[in-house]
């Protein structure tokens, strides 16, 4: 991993020079793994050497010779039976109870597991749908899981939200995309005919009844993790799941009246689920979707069909690429530079190309941006910028290499630089600032449960714990990441596991946070394996493609 080493090489936070654990981390990072996929290759290569499909495996209703075959994985030293808790050298007694919670989460279908519901612990509130599985929320379960060796699990995952991915989508007498994957699903056991049955929601009964945008990227995303942990290439060439990513394709793709590579995208259909004024270009989207295109790439075969989309996902890459990296990158120059655009400028020369505002910029950004530092703002349109953090859309950008080395190495800059901001008592923020007051009321329809510091408007989730080790990995900062897990492991286990927390430092349980969260905990250890084995990280980490290098540069015209 060059770009690690690379990066390891300069200085790490504000010391001069990289201390014994992180060279030892970086060697480690290094060394050969012998379960890469050998399929990997440059966005500019015209070949591909086409691989024989190994199993072709069918996601039918007739699934029990599917899921009677399991595999475990044989990736680290984590292997342990499936119904005993791996051991760590030290283990913490959160590590114990963070996997008996996460194996009580299981949800089975005809005796097999395909997923973890959002939280085993209702307690007397209204379950609304934390009894489900839902694909966003199962990511770091399978992760841990097949760091664990328990492979086979996220293989059923796979296969079942792929069968209902075929399943005809209408609401409301409206037919959605083909492609489109479910939000969640469910599995319904009828004891007394001994059947189970799944009932999947495509946005049709979420709140808001707004459809996953995110879903089907980050399906993609684990079936590549899933391909690197195992080196089992048979199930992503499997016809299948060749044509399930080929349906995420042409849904995402398709050429519309769009003048940006981005993609367009409504309020409350990703991880932020309800109205926090993100409807445009969410950059947690077009991070997930960049890295979404860039698994595709090394996944689709290389046959009549394939073609067409590695043609595609290459355009769309070198455009996205640019259009981020220019665009929403936000530095101490660029505000400086935003500062004293003019507007009405007309023309391909023009600096202030989406015409903003100087007056727009809001008075906390002044405050909040260090001279050492930048990040990716929260959404870029017409008029607007949105100069919001969003954690998840930042640390995809570092791990899917959306960012370039040195944004990547400002982002953990102003992360360290803006610590009591955006980590505080419980890591991490997942937007910072709040808004509030009449904001609040315009931009969230006075949402009671996205008040200020809450919830999705400045609350703190536990879950992107794993998110952050795994950039702090990738940019040689395990430092960073470790002074944050000691911070959550204050608390996390004595409050419950939480959703999330409130206040401005996330030192609240958070009002209506439902205990024993599945991805808080899941996020938790995959955090602490992450970071006894820092190679787990190549199964979420990708590094820079060498052809995408000469779009880097600003334009002429974007100087100051």
């Amino acid at each position: 991993m060059d770009g690690v080493r690379d990066l390891g090489m300069r200085k790490v936070g504000s010391h001069s020079s990289l201390d014994t654990e992180v060279f030892d981390i970086i060697r480690r990072l290094d060394k050969p793994r012998t379960l890469n996929m050998d399929r990997h290759r440059s966005l500019d290569e015209q070949s591909l050497i086409e691989h024989s499909v190994v199993g072709n495996v069918k996601a039918v209703d007739s699934c029990e010779s599917i899921y009677s075959t399991v595999e475990m994985g044989t990736r680290s030293g984590f292997q342990t039976p499936a119904a005993s808790t791996p051991r760590f050298s030290e283990p913490h007694p959160m590590v114990v109870d963070a996997w008996e919670a996460l194996r009580r989460s299981l949800v089975y279908f005809r005796g097999q597991p395909v997923g973890t519901v959002a939280a085993v612990n209702y307690q007397s509130e209204e379950v609304l749908n934390y009894d489900q599985v839902f694909v966003r929320d199962f990511v770091p379960s399978a992760m841990a899981f097949l760091m664990n060796g328990e492979s086979y699990v996220v293989k059923n995952f796979l296969l079942k939200t792929l069968q209902l991915q075929s399943w005809e989508k209408k609401i409301d007498r409206f037919k959605l995309g083909e492609g489109a994957m479910p939000a969640s699903f469910k599995v319904l056991h009828d004891p007394n005919r001994k059947t189970d049955t799944v009932v999947a929601d495509f946005g049709e009964s979420a709140i808001g009844r707004v459809a996953p945008v995110d879903s089907g990227f980050w399906w993609i995303i684990l079936l590549r993790a899933y391909t690197k942990s195992t080196g089992d290439i048979s199930l992503a060439e499997s016809p299948d799941c060749q044509k399930g990513m080929r349906l995420i394709l042409s849904l995402c793709l398709s050429e519309g009246f769009d003048t940006f590579p981005t993609l367009l995208c409504a309020d409350g259909c990703s991880m932020i689920d309800r109205r926090m004024g993100i409807y445009g270009y969410p950059i947690e989207i077009q991070a997930l979707f960049f890295m979404a295109l860039r698994c595709a790439f090394e996944l689709v075969k290389h046959d009549t069909e394939g073609k067409e989309f590695i043609e595609r996902i290459v355009k769309r890459v070198h455009a996205l690429s640019y259009h981020i990296r220019t665009y929403f990158w936000l530095d101490f120059q660029q505000l400086n530079c935003i500062y004293r655009y003019k507007t009405e400028e007309y023309s391909n020369t023009a600096v202030n190309k989406f015409n903003v505002i100087p007056d727009s910029i809001p008075d906390w950004l002044f405050d909040f941006m260090p001279t050492r530092g930048g990040y990716f703002i929260g959404n870029v349109s017409p008029a607007r910028m949105d100069f919001r953090w969003f954690a998840l859309g930042n640390f995809f950008a570092i791990l899917s290499s959306l960012s370039t080395p040195e944004q990547s190495t400002a982002v953990m800059d102003l992360i360290e630089e803006r610590w009591e901001d955006l980590v505080g008592e419980m890591p991490l923020k997942i937007a910072y600032p709040a808004i509030e007051s009449h904001e609040w009321r315009i931009v969230t329809g006075c949402d009671p449960k996205n008040t200020r510091w809450s919830y999705h408007n400045g609350g703190s989730w536990p879950v992107l714990l794993w998110m952050l080790t795994a950039a702090c990995i990738k940019t040689g900062r395990p430092q960073v990441a470790r002074k944050a897990i000691e911070l959550a492991e204050r608390r996390l286990l004595k409050d419950g596991w939480p959703e999330y927390y409130d206040g401005k430092l996330g030192q609240f349980v958070g009002k209506q946070a439902r205990k024993f969260q599945t991805w808080s905990l899941a996020g938790y250890l995959v955090s602490k394996m992450m970071l006894e084995d820092p190679s787990h990280v190549g199964m979420i980490s990708l590094e820079e493609d060498k052809a995408m290098k000469p779009a880097l540069k600003r334009s002429a015209s974007w100087s100051c």
